[in-house]
């Protein structure tokens, strides 16, 4: 007994000294979801580091929003697989419940057996096999009595056998479901994060569309004020020429006009001539020095709306000096509604320079302005683009040129 005492203690040691890092096999559809998450969280991570960049450019809303669709899609997906995996783990937790729930039940009838014996080895005192033997009647009662202690002992020894392999299992079976329920909680904090992180985007998503619908309404307002403005600017233009051309008219008619015999022809007067000839284009200094920040003719916003600029912007320090590009008459220089302080000059056939968004004004109409005079100063702080010219040059009917092409080259 005390023999079958001591390899029972021998084999909990043995239980007792079990690694605890052995792990189960995965199953085949665990592993490819863990596979496509780890995928997935890599493209996320990709589409974080693209917003990022695109956030760097000014505006570029309509790819911040697909950058963050393409972030909800996966974030979504992420989940799906998050659940995947939780669903699994759960049925793993279910199976290894029972079957420790078997396996204790069965370990516990084995123990009962096991016990059972052991009181049974104890009730009838030591017994030594050679005793056992030695007492025999016969050769053939030698042999019965061999046969039944060899049964006996390899039954005693199964019995101790399957004990400790009902010990072993049932620990491993307790260590998986530990594994498991570790697993099931960090996949419950995953998939909260993900919630977060899902919640995140649908209102960066929000905000980003409110902005955009904002910034839509105001550009389409500023649309409309500069086509407005234009229009107002370029009826000015055309009264100007209207008058210009009646003058003309009227100096040509004066001229054909019959004289009386003996009657000396009235001196008729003589348009001013033209100051700004086609020799010109590229010769003239620039109004005031500065970087472009719009170019003449349409212009693409980031928002996807187009805009039309009958000049150039030039973008300078507020309160620098503007100047003539060319001798003329001032017509203009009052304020005028959207550009803010304006001054036209007409250099004659029909050739006008505008500049607009003026500060100041130097000049009053009516008057002469030499070549390269001070008429103004920079002013458009209150516009998007901030303090800058617009520089407008005008040909003979009142149409709107590229006024670059009639400015000076420059590095």
């Amino acid at each position: 007994m005390r023999r079958l005492r001591l390899v029972g203690l021998g084999l909990l040691l043995a239980l007792a000294a079990l690694p605890w890092g052995m792990r189960a096999q995965q199953t085949p559809s665990l592993t490819e979801s863990q596979r496509r998450l780890q995928e997935i969280r890599r493209e996320r991570t990709q589409l974080r580091d693209e917003l990022t960049r695109i956030r760097s450019r000014v505006g570029d809303v309509s790819a911040e929003i697909r950058n963050i669709q393409r972030q909800q899609q996966v974030s979504s997906s992420l989940l799906r697989e998050i659940n995947l995996q939780l669903a699994e783990t759960s049925r793993k937790i279910d199976e290894t419940t029972l079957e420790m729930a078997n396996t204790q039940s069965e370990l516990v009838e084995k123990r009962r057996l096991l016990h059972q014996r052991l009181r049974g080895i104890y009730k009838r005192g030591p017994l030594h096999s050679a005793q056992v033997l030695l007492s025999s009647q016969s050769f053939s009662d030698l042999l019965n009595r061999y046969k039944y202690l060899h049964i006996v002992a390899r039954r005693d020894r199964g019995l101790v056998q399957e004990v400790g392999a009902l010990a072993r299992e049932l620990e491993l079976r307790e260590r998986e479901l530990r594994r498991s329920l570790s697993d099931i909680q960090y996949l419950q904090g995953q998939r909260a994060q993900e919630n977060v992180t899902l919640a995140e985007l649908r209102n960066a998503r929000g905000q980003t569309l409110t902005g955009l619908r904002s910034t839509e309404r105001q550009t389409n307002a500023r649309l409309e004020a500069l086509a407005r403005d234009e229009r107002r600017m370029t009826g000015v233009i055309a009264d100007l020429e209207r008058r210009r051309r009646e003058a003309e008219r009227r100096a040509a008619a004066a001229a054909a006009a019959p004289v009386a015999p003996g009657a000396t022809r009235p001196a008729a007067p003589r348009p001013a001539a033209s100051t700004m000839t086609t020799a010109d284009v590229g010769n003239l200094d620039w109004p005031v020095g500065g970087r472009l920040v719009y170019n003449f003719g349409r212009a693409t916003q980031p928002n996807g709306t187009t805009i039309r600029y009958n000049g150039v912007g030039i973008g300078a320090a507020a309160g620098a000096p503007v100047r003539a590009v060319e001798a003329g008459t001032v017509e203009m220089a009052a304020p005028f509604e959207g550009y803010g302080p304006t001054v036209v000059v007409s250099h004659g056939g029909g050739y006008y320079s505008l500049y607009l968004y003026l500060k100041d004004v130097h000049v009053r109409p009516g008057t002469q302005v030499a070549r390269g005079q001070t008429i103004g100063t920079v002013g458009g702080e209150s516009s998007p683009e901030g303090p800058h010219l617009e520089f407008q040059i005008r040909e003979p009917g009142g149409g709107a040129v590229d006024p670059v092409r009639w400015l000076r080259g420059r590095r």
